[in-house]
């Protein structure tokens, strides 16, 4: 690898466009991710080819004699056909005899089936049998986050007890990985708080394998990781007095996120930690004042120029409104309903959902087709239709308001006011360290959306603010991206190191 690294330097040094110097580096990532990935897997799984490996060799040695009994069976027939036919004739041309007694074919055979059973064995349970192994440790390091089933490489990770409460009475699930691979004692480690986005939950952290997980990547550089789940996902759909079957249980949008949930989690790392948090939110998530530093990947705030046909035909077609009043207070992506929603929205002219995710995000560069599958396995998750409902008024609005209730005297009863008031995006503390990376292709959190952002922080502290611009990069390459590692972990983990 140091001769792989040396030797991509000198490439480096030799290429003048930015474009191709990026492309360059990507790959050379890729191989030594490919590389560590590799090593890490033989180096891990040694037990599983082993064990594979002895048992593809006891096979064949039982097929080998099972199938010389049959051929010796066969020689011994032979010499008495030999006999029987000297017995009756006195000349035997050459050729007879040869094909009495010559195995040619038999032998072929013999060979074909050791070698073919060789390989099958040993590779059905040595090479396919690690991976199927890895991958089976990949996703219990995924599923911890379930509470679901015991760590070994992070012994520490482990579900909270007693859950995280809100004023409005949302019991809300919350996971921690004090520590990395490597150990180590927790206490004095900063603690950092990943939120994910609207219709995901906290495995959002956790779909790419471990080296390359950013929770798991945080951790291993020495932070305190703590993983939330906003309410209505699977990990968080408890409340002291409402079942998720009562309709009053999914009356909540942005606004409730943003004054309920996110204050609560902080709350609580807080007290536990007794430390100012570093925050990382993707896609649908907020600031509050109780941070030390905040990382924002892929933000949606201003959607006014969003580009995803999936979201903006249902917003242009009052989609969220009309299954809000067909009493559909639930928007569940896996309910019959809504599945049915998805494929009339996907037969209107110009919205190609061939690749339904694609349609929603953007075409992602960097997805591996294994990701995506354990992504559709835990994603997406359920939300109110309520808070699709103010995504929706905000797209078609542009601006970034609090929820509409289309209703004066309403507007009057939350708010003291006939209209909605508007969130104002240059309350974020000027000194607040903040690191900001979008993408070129990203379709919901579109990069003119971005820039009206980025022009709420012009009076931003110039040595506080970090501004990430991947050119390729669509939504989901953020959280599930291959090289998202290189592009955006490394240099997120190396800011927070800085404040």
């Amino acid at each position: 690898m140091h001769l792989l690294r040396s030797k991509a330097s000198s490439i480096l040094s030799s290429i003048s466009s930015p474009q191709l110097k990026k492309k360059t580096l990507n790959s050379i990532a890729a191989v030594q991710d490919t590389y560590l990935s590799t090593k890490d897997t033989f180096e891990r799984h040694r037990v599983v080819f082993t064990i594979g490996t002895s048992i593809a060799s006891v096979a064949t040695a039982l097929l080998g004699y099972s199938i010389r009994h049959y051929h010796g069976t066969r020689v011994d027939q032979r010499l008495e056909s030999i006999e029987i036919a000297m017995k009756n004739s006195y000349y035997l041309e050459h050729t007879d005899l040869k094909k009495l007694v010559d195995p040619g074919s038999s032998r072929v055979a013999s060979l074909v089936a050791t070698a073919g059973t060789t390989f099958i064995i040993g590779y059905g349970l040595g090479w396919r049998g690690g991976r199927w192994h890895r991958n089976r440790q990949i996703r219990k390091e995924q599923l911890k986050l379930s509470g679901q089933v015991k760590p070994r490489r992070w012994q520490f990770i482990r579900k909270i007890k007693p859950r995280v409460t809100t004023q409005d009475g949302y019991i809300l699930s919350i996971q921690r990985i004090p520590e990395g691979k490597s150990g180590g004692a927790s206490g004095n480690k900063p603690p950092v708080l990943l939120q994910h986005g609207v219709l995901m939950d906290g495995i959002t952290w956790l779909l790419l394998p471990p080296e390359q997980s950013l929770a798991f990547l945080l951790a291993d550089n020495g932070f305190d990781v703590w993983i939330s789940n906003t309410r209505g996902t699977k990990y968080s759909s408890g409340h002291t007095t409402l079942s998720p079957n009562d309709p009053a249980y999914w009356d909540w949008s942005w606004d409730e996120l943003v004054s309920y949930d996110l204050p609560a989690t902080f709350g609580y790392v807080n007290d536990q930690t007794e430390q100012k948090l570093h925050y990382v939110g993707h896609s649908q998530s907020q600031l509050v004042n109780m941070v030390k530093s905040a990382a924002l990947l892929s933000p949606i705030a201003y959607v006014g120029q969003m580009t995803s046909p999936l979201a903006t035909n249902a917003a242009k077609h009052f989609i969220a409104e009309k299954i809000f009043w067909l009493g559909v207070d639930e928007f569940d992506p896996r309910g019959k309903d809504v599945i049915k929603l998805i494929k009339k929205i996907c037969e209107i002219p110009g919205v190609d959902c061939t690749d339904l995710l694609t349609s929603f995000t953007g075409q992602n560069c960097c997805l591996n087709s294994s990701i995506v599958d354990i992504f559709l396995q835990h994603e997406p998750q359920a939300t109110s239709t309520k808070n699709l409902i103010h995504l929706s008024q905000m797209m078609r609005d542009g601006d970034i308001t609090m929820y509409d209730y289309n209703d004066e005297e309403e507007n009057i009863k939350h708010y003291g006011q006939s209209t909605p008031p508007m969130y104002n995006m240059t309350d974020i503390p000027n000194d607040l360290p903040l690191f900001l990376s979008y993408g070129g292709a990203d379709a919901l959190s579109d990069f003119q959306d971005v820039k009206l952002l980025v022009e709420n922080l012009k009076d931003h502290d110039a040595d506080k603010l970090v501004l990430q611009y991947i050119d390729d990069y669509a939504h989901a390459d953020f959280v599930m991206g291959e090289n998202a590692n290189v592009n955006v972990y490394n240099p997120l983990i190396t800011f927070f190191k800085l404040q």
